[in-house]
């Protein structure tokens, strides 16, 4: 989710959502002590659902038809309830008696009128994308059709329509996304272009409600919303947000009993793991090796493209001492491109990371990959090669993560020379775009429990596939999952796991780590609801006891 800046911004909105309580505990749950105090690496950078770049936060503000509970399943939003069509091409949603937090009703035209001016052309929606199996969708995306035209309808005040193109698998899941949420038209015209610019030229349709935020903040708060159809659940009155920079300074306020949940890096990790107020927070985001196949430099295109090369440099790399020596922050040794604990095969409750399994692919093995090395030098006709990887200097995890790379194939493959390019993460973005770039520090974060939240974006064309990976048997099995298979859960399974073996094989991508941020949180914090894609944050049932 983020996706403009693939690696930054999904680790911004994992660290950038982190919660701090109060200061003071209060050991009867009174009301009035029922304030919740968050840090956040930067200040929100809006607060528009159609803009937005991710929902780590606003999640808890903005509610679709349904909200992300536990482990991730869909339950109870603005939906009271939700059918579809035996075919899975129509959704028939019924929304419950609710209101803004301005008192107006919440009507079925809003989720239309909100869906419309997010996939219209001139919003610029990065997220425009995840609309597409919708009824002509892509066609207004690409401008051959106008946004009026989408497959989402309002028959009454109470019932909104979905019109599918073909059946998607994960649709329930996806309109627990804000970004499928209503947007109130009324106010989005009587505030104009100063909409979403600061929070009181909003309304709310979540538990909460934004206050006190500029566009600029350092510091915002989240209030509870006495208009949410909800409210009697919701305990929290206030969560107070301030910026914190550094995990240092974080910790210090923690120490102070400022704040109730504070991230660590690497180094305080090793010294407080052992804590009982130690907490892990995985996510599904993975950080991989992009390869440039259109490289402009000869020598290296012939290299990149080929197979023996790419595992050579997988096999050269320790992730185990990557994870725990090198960064030691809890992040873990991915099993393939598709993150761990991103979604259960339901006829065994096998994860589909294990299904992805490739032998001899994301191991550790000198000897192996020394002979693929060889055997790949030899099919190329080289003797010796020399990479530049490029990386965002933005993740605090990339100067040491390219020094091992650095360090580790210099001394595994003889021949190979390694340059490190660390810049701030636009520029290395739009380098990354331009293919201009021979190896790439990339990564993805899931926006829901599929697998196809990550698969889809390696396929040919897409505009995050930066290197330009191409396999026509992984585009079909693709192609296959999302429509002819669609309606089939089985079947898709199926091909998603192919699909996932294909790249795999070929290390069209090579995984390095799964990321993991580690806190230490106070014990009189309750309730959290944590998930690992989509709005990982979920503050309404949390309280301080």
């Amino acid at each position: 989710m983020k996706k403009s800046k693939v690696l930054s911004l999904a680790v911004a909105l994992l660290a950038g959502v982190t919660l701090v309580a109060c200061g003071k505990q209060n050991k009867t749950g009174s009301a009035d002590k029922q304030v919740l105090k968050l840090s956040a690496t930067a200040p929100l950078d809006t607060i528009d659902i159609s803009k937005a770049t991710g929902y780590g936060q606003t999640g808890n503000v903005f509610e679709s038809f349904y909200r992300l509970g536990e482990d991730g399943k869909p339950t109870a939003g603005l939906a009271k309830s939700g059918q579809v069509s035996k075919d899975g091409l129509t959704w028939t949603f019924k929304l419950r008696e609710a209101n803004w937090s301005n008192g107006d009703q919440i009507t079925a035209q809003d989720f239309v009128y909100s869906w419309q001016r997010t996939i219209n052309p001139k919003t610029k929606s990065p997220y425009s994308y995840l609309f597409s199996g919708i009824k002509n969708a892509d066609d207004i995306v690409a401008g051959k059709k106008k946004s009026s035209e989408l497959g989402i309808s309002a028959p009454d005040k109470r019932t909104v329509v979905v019109t599918l193109e073909k059946p998607i698998a994960y649709f329930k899941v996806l309109m627990a996304y804000p970004l499928f949420g209503p947007q109130n038209q009324k106010v989005v015209e009587k505030y104009g272009k100063k909409y979403a610019t600061k929070s009181q030229y909003m309304v709310y349709s979540g538990p909460f409600k934004i206050t006190k935020w500029n566009g600029t903040s350092n510091k915002w708060s989240f209030v509870k919303n006495n208009q949410y159809w909800d409210k009697d659940k919701v305990k929290l009155n206030k969560i107070n947000y301030t910026v914190v920079e550094n995990t240092n300074t974080g910790y210090q306020l923690y120490q102070q009993n400022k704040l109730d949940l504070t991230p660590l890096s690497s180094q305080q990790v090793k010294n407080l793991k052992n804590s009982d107020q130690f907490k892990s927070y995985p996510y599904s985001y993975v950080a991989f090796l992009a390869y440039n196949f259109n490289d402009e430099n000869e020598t290296n295109r012939k290299a990149l493209n080929n197979v023996n090369i790419r595992k050579a440099l997988s096999l050269a790399l320790d992730r185990k001492t990557l994870t725990k020596k090198v960064f030691g922050d809890g992040s873990s040794v991915p099993l393939g491109f598709v993150a761990t604990g991103l979604a259960t095969n339901e006829d065994n409750g096998q994860d589909f990371a294990k299904e992805q399994v490739v032998k001899d692919t994301v191991d550790y093995n000198t000897k192996l990959a020394k002979q693929y090395w060889q055997k790949g030098l030899e099919e190329t006709g080289l003797k010796e090669l020399k990479f530049n990887i490029l990386a965002s200097n933005d993740n605090a995890n990339n100067d040491a993560l390219t020094q091992y790379l650095q360090s580790q194939y210099t001394k595994v493959l003889p021949g190979l020379t390694v340059e490190v390019t660390n810049i701030p993460g636009n520029s290395a973005t739009t380098r990354a775009r331009q293919g201009d770039f021979d190896i790439y520090v990339s990564g993805w974060g899931g926006d829901f429990n599929d697998p196809i939240t990550f698969l889809q974006i390696m396929t040919s064309g897409t505009s995050y596939n930066y290197g330009k990976y191409e396999s026509q048997a992984y585009n079909d099995l693709i192609a296959k999952a999302t429509n002819a298979d669609a309606n089939d859960k089985a079947a898709r399974w199926n091909d998603l796991v192919q699909a996932a073996k294909i790249i795999n094989q070929e290390q069209g991508v090579t995984p390095l780590y799964q990321q993991t941020t580690a806190y230490m949180q106070k014990s009189h914090v309750k309730g959290i609801i944590h998930n690992t894609a989509g709005t990982q944050w979920n503050y309404k049932y949390t309280y301080i006891k």
